[in-house]
C-alpha cells in the first residue's frame, strides 16, 4: 500500500481536488478485493451491539453515493460510513468546491450534500446485502425541503433493512440552515420522529443504532441543550464532530480564504476539545466517535482518551494515503502494549482533563 501511495498521490496532487476524489472512487470500484485483513484482538470492540473489529472507520463524505464500501472495509477499516444521502437526487453547490490547502494539511469543501438521492443508493446496498462488516448510513435533508426532519425520517425507512446504523446529520455547514437544528425545541422533534420511525422498523426487524453528529463549533451552553436532548431521547451515540466554518489564526494556505468547511490537520484540537466537553456531559450514558484531524495513530490515541469509544478519519488521506489505515491500527496495538492493556476501553476518557 505505502509503495501505491507513492505512485498515487503525486498524480492526485497533480489535479483539481474533486477530480482526483472521483478518480480515487472510480479506481477502488474496479478493484480486486483483497482479502479482509485480521486484526489484533487488542482493536476489537462491542458497540452499540455491533461487533467492529478495529476503532478506525471511514468518515462520511468520501462514498458519498454508497459506491465503495467493501473496498474500504478491505482495505482495513474497521466500518465505514456512505453519505450523507438526502431523498432527492441534487448536485450540491456550484463548482469549484473543494480545495486542499497543502501547507497547513488541511481541506476546505463546501459541496452541500451532492448524491444520487436515496434510490440509488439504496440499489448499492441492496447488492452487497449479506457481505457482512459494519456500513453505517449517513442521512440528511435535501436543500429545498419543506420538511427538513421528514426528509431524515425518509432516510430511516430507505434503509433501515440495510444500515448497520444510522447517523443523523444536523451539522454540515454548507447546507443553509441546517445547523439550526442543533438547537434544543428543533432537535428533539426531529429526534423523537427520526426515533420514532425506526422503532417502527424495529418492531419486525433490527433495532439500527441511531447516532448524532454535531458541529466544532457550537457554544458550550448549546452543547449543553445538544446532550441533555440526545440524552432524554436516548440516542444510541454521538458523533464530534464535522467541519469547522472557523478559520485558526495558523493558517497559511491561499485557500484557507474559501468558504465552506475546514477539515484536516487545522481541525484536529477544536474537534477533540469539543469530543472531551461532550464526554463530560453524556456522563457515559453512550459510546461518542471521535472524528477530525486524525493523521498518525497518536492523533487517533488522543481521540480515545479525549473520550471516543471508535475513531473516524478522511481528509488526512489526501496527504498520506490510505497506508495511514495500518499504520494506525499497529500505532494504536503499541499504545495499549506501552500501557499494559488488553482492550481500548480502559483508555477511554482517561485522558479528558487535559483536553478541557
Amino acid at each position: 500500500m505505502g509503495f501505491f501511495d507513492s505512485l498515487a498521490l503525486p498524480l492526485l496532487h497533480s489535479i483539481d481536488a474533486e477530480r482526483a476524489h472521483q478518480m480515487t472512487v472510480f479506481a477502488l470500484e474496479r478493484m480486486p478485493l483483497p482479502p479482509l485483513p485480521k486484526d489484533d484482538d487488542a482493536l476489537a470492540q462491542n458497540i452499540f451491539g455491533l461487533d467492529f473489529p478495529n476503532p478506525l472507520g471511514m468518515a462520511a463524505g468520501f462514498d458519498k453515493d454508497a459506491r465503495v464500501p467493501d473496498p474500504l472495509l478491505h482495505m482495513g477499516f474497521g466500518f465505514t460510513e456512505v453519505g450523507t444521502l438526502t431523498p432527492r437526487p441534487q448536485p450540491g453547490n456550484p463548482k469549484p468546491r473543494l480545495f486542499r490547502l497543502h501547507e497547513d494539511r488541511g481541506v476546505v469543501n463546501r459541496f452541500g450534500f451532492n448524491n444520487g438521492g436515496h434510490a440509488a443508493a439504496r440499489a448499492r446496498l441492496l447488492k452487497r446485502s449479506g457481505r457482512g462488516g459494519i456500513v453505517g448510513v449517513n442521512i440528511g435533508a435535501n436543500k429545498d425541503s419543506i420538511d427538513r426532519a421528514g426528509d431524515y425520517v425518509a432516510g430511516i425507512e430507505a434503509f433501515a433493512d440495510l444500515a448497520s446504523f444510522f447517523t443523523v446529520n444536523i451539522s454540515s455547514p454548507n447546507t443553509p440552515g441546517l445547523r439550526d437544528l442543533q438547537q434544543a425545541a428543533a432537535l428533539d422533534d426531529l429526534l423523537a420522529r427520526v426515533l420514532d420511525a425506526r422503532d417502527a422498523f424495529a418492531a419486525s426487524g433490527p433495532r439500527r443504532p441511531v447516532l448524532l453528529k454535531i458541529a466544532p463549533d457550537v457554544a458550550l451552553a448549546d452543547l449543553d441543550d445538544i446532550v441533555r436532548v440526545a440524552r432524554a431521547r436516548a440516542v444510541d451515540g454521538m458523533i464530534v464532530s464535522n467541519t469547522t466554518i472557523s478559520r485558526p489564526d495558523s493558517l497559511r494556505d491561499d485557500a484557507r480564504k474559501e468558504s465552506g468547511g475546514l477539515s484536516g490537520a487545522p481541525l484536529f484540537a477544536l474537534s477533540t476539545r469539543m469530543l472531551a466537553q461532550t464526554y463530560i456531559r453524556v456522563e457515559r450514558q453512550f459510546p461518542l466517535v471521535g472524528v477530525g484531524g486524525v493523521d498518525s495513530p497518536e492523533a487517533a490515541w488522543a481521540k480515545i482518551e479525549a473520550g471516543a469509544t471508535l475513531v473516524q478519519l478522511y481528509s488526512a488521506l489526501v496527504y498520506e494515503g490510505l497506508g495511514l489505515v495500518d499504520r494506525i491500527k499497529d500505532g494504536l496495538v503499541e499504545h495499549l502494549r506501552a500501557r499494559k492493556l488488553r482492550q481500548i476501553g480502559p483508555a477511554v476518557g482517561s485522558g479528558v482533563k487535559d483536553w478541557l
